[in-house]
Parts: C-alpha cells; sequence; structure tokens
C-alpha cells in the first residue's frame, strides 16, 4: 500500500564518523564493523519511521588505513592501489554494510523506503595550498628507518609518538560534489541515501576529465557543503562526545546546549576546538549555518534521536532567536502527525 508523501517533509544530513564504525579498541572485523553498523542504523531508521528524509555520510578512517595497508603488504603478489582508490573501495564496503543494515531497520519499522549508496566524487583545486604542506595523517605506523625510506619515495612523514612515523597527505578544500545532482534526485524520489564516504574521492577537473589525487577531504567539510547545496533542514554531525565542550579534557570542562555562529567562532579563536578532534566539526557547522542552513547539531552516534527532539547535542544557530522548537518526533508520530511510508514498486 502507497501512503500519500507527508507535506513539508523536512530533510537533514548526518555525517558519521568512521571511528563510529570501527571504534578504538574493539577488533578490527567485518563482524565488529557491522554489529556497530547495525546500531546506528537503528537510531536512524527510527529518524526516518518519524518522517525525515535522510542523506548518510561516513567517515573511512580505519578502513582506509587497513585498505592501505593490505595494498602494501600484498605488492609482491598483487597490484598495488593508490589512496583515491582505497577511498572509492572503502565507500563501496562501508555503503555497503550500511545500505542492508538500514534497509532492514526500516523494514522492521513498517517503513518501505529504498536506501542507495552512491560512489561520490569531490572536485578540488590542483593548487590548493595544501598540497604544499600535506598534514592528513594516513595509512599504517612505520619504524624510522622506515619512515626514511619513504621519505625517498617522495613521501611525506610524520611522526606520531609514541607509535612511529605516518604518511601524511594533503587535504584540500571540497569546491564541488560532481554526483551531487544524482544524490538530490534520490533525495527528492524518497530515497534514502549514503554518499560522500571518506570526504568523498578527491579529484581535479582538466576540461571533461576528472583524475584522482593523493588527498583525503575532509568529511565534516565535505558534509557541510553537501548540505548546503541540498539545503538539508537540519545537518547533524555524530561523534564520541555528546555534544561540543569547552576546555574538554580538563576538570573545566562544560558542555555547550545551544550557541550562536558568533560565539562558536569566537571560542575556536581562543583555541578550545583543536584541529584534529573538534576543530572540523565546529566549522563545519559554522559553514552550514552562517551559508544559510537553519541548524547544525553535533552529538553522540547513540543521542541522534534526542538531540533531533532538542533534548541532548549541541545546537548552532546564527542567534537566539533563530533558535527552532523541537517538537518530540515520537509525539508527532503518536498523534498522526508523521505516516509511515512505502515508496518502493
Amino acid at each position: 500500500m502507497r501512503h500519500a508523501r507527508v507535506a513539508m517533509q523536512p530533510t537533514l544530513l548526518i555525517a558519521i564518523g568512521g571511528n563510529a564504525l570501527l571504534r578504538a579498541g574493539e577488533p578490527a572485523t567485518v563482524a565488529s564493523e557491522r554489529t556497530n553498523v547495525a546500531e546506528t542504523c537503528r537510531a536512524i531508521a527510527d529518524i526516518v519511521s518519524h518522517g525525515w528524509r535522510a542523506v548518510i555520510t561516513h567517515g573511512n578512517g580505519p578502513q582506509v588505513g587497513a585498505a592501505l595497508l593490505r595494498s602494501e603488504r600484498a605488492a609482491e603478489d598483487a597490484y598495488s592501489l593508490p589512496l583515491d582508490v582505497c577511498v572509492a573501495s572503502t565507500q563501496g564496503e562501508i555503503g555497503f554494510l550500511l545500505q542492508q543494515s538500514l534497509a532492514e531497520a526500516l523494514a522492521v519499522r513498517h517503513v518501505h523506503l529504498p536506501v542507495s549508496t552512491v560512489l561520490t566524487q569531490v572536485v578540488v583545486d590542483p593548487d590548493d595550498p595544501a598540497f604544499a604542506k600535506p598534514t592528513k595523517p594516513i595509512g599504517p605506523f612505520y619504524s624510522q628507518a622506515e619512515a626514511e625510506a619513504r621519505r625517498s619515495l617522495g613521501w611525506t612523514m610524520v611522526e606520531e609518538p609514541p607509535y612511529g612515523y605516518r604518511r601524511a597527505v594533503a587535504s584540500p578544500e571540497p569546491l564541488a560534489i560532481v554526483e551531487e545532482s544524482v544524490i538530490r534526485t534520490l533525495v527528492d524520489s524518497h530515497a534514502v541515501v549514503i554518499a560522500l564516504g571518506g570526504g568523498g574521492i578527491p579529484v581535479v577537473r582538466d576540461g571533461y576529465r576528472l583524475t584522482g589525487v593523493e588527498a583525503v577531504v575532509d568529511k565534516d567539510l565535505a558534509s557541510a557543503l553537501l548540505a548546503k547545496r541540498l539545503q538539508v533542514d537540519r545537518f547533524v554531525l555524530s561523534t564520541d562526545v555528546d555534544r561540543i565542550y569547552l576546555d574538554f579534557g580538563t576538570p573545566n570542562a562544560r558542555g555547550l546546549d545551544h550557541v550562536t555562529c558568533d560565539d562558536l567562532r569566537r571560542y575556536a579563536a581562543a583555541g578550545h576546538f583543536p584541529p584534529g578532534t573538534m576543530g572540523p566539526k565546529v566549522e563545519a557547522a559554522l559553514r552550514f549555518v552562517e551559508a544559510g542552513g537553519r541548524e547544525a547539531i553535533v552529538t553522540s552516534h547513540d543521542a541522534l534521536e534526542p538531540a533531533l527532539a532538542g533534548r541532548t547535542g549541541t545546537h548552532v544557530t546564527v542567534d537566539v532567536r533563530t533558535m527552532p522548537t523541537h517538537p518530540d518526533p515520537v509525539e508527532a508520530a503518536a498523534s498522526g502527525r508523521v505516516a509511515r511510508q512505502s515508496y518502493l514498486p
């Protein structure tokens, strides 16, 4: 049975961290990945079942590191894979797991919507200053001697005590999303879309030709760009903590429930959000809201639904006057304002 589409059905983009799918301290196996993916997808399915259209982006740090390690160790027996191809392959890996698990979680909730993964490319500028000073560590750790040998190949190596050395690559600005129109078409046709895995496959454009480059696009900044281009109603950044904290990791740590863009930029300038941790998420939230987005939310993967209802998370808006109200989606569903949906053939 086909149900009528809910008028003005809101859309959100949820950016999931790669470490939420393969978590520190857990065995790095597909079984672990499936378990964590299922947990995340149950939370997303609850949101979609309450009437949200959803676009899901995700990180791939642990997965792309494993792909690079496999490629290097098997170099004598199989062809090696450059970084852009590793990003593409992990997009497929994670997208497959998310797609299967989310379709099942939706079906259990009697919501029959197509779920589709889009292999996504992101255009970067070959003259981006980031290429002159690579800063993004990727792949396995090496001893000092191994690092020196790789420097002779032209790699930039950075030390990460006490583990050793890693390769560093550029992290250029995302300029455009090649598959944007495809993603928009799928969203408009009521599909739940998984896209921009690992920040997207970085490519440079030369006329009609796109060429992959050895770089990593920040997943949160690319997600902010997609959220802005799709004009979603909410941009949700899922991370390891329930909200943004000032003085994080100190006895003076204090969480932010609601914060304006001006205040958040002031806190960032004061050094509260290091580049390797909360910094990119804060910048992504600011870019979305300052470009006209209604609200960005930073919260943990297990608190997505209460964060959308305004009960937890950090909510970023232009100013206090634009702080939206957050009707409880469970109450909305119970009152009949949100209908179960089926758009499958």
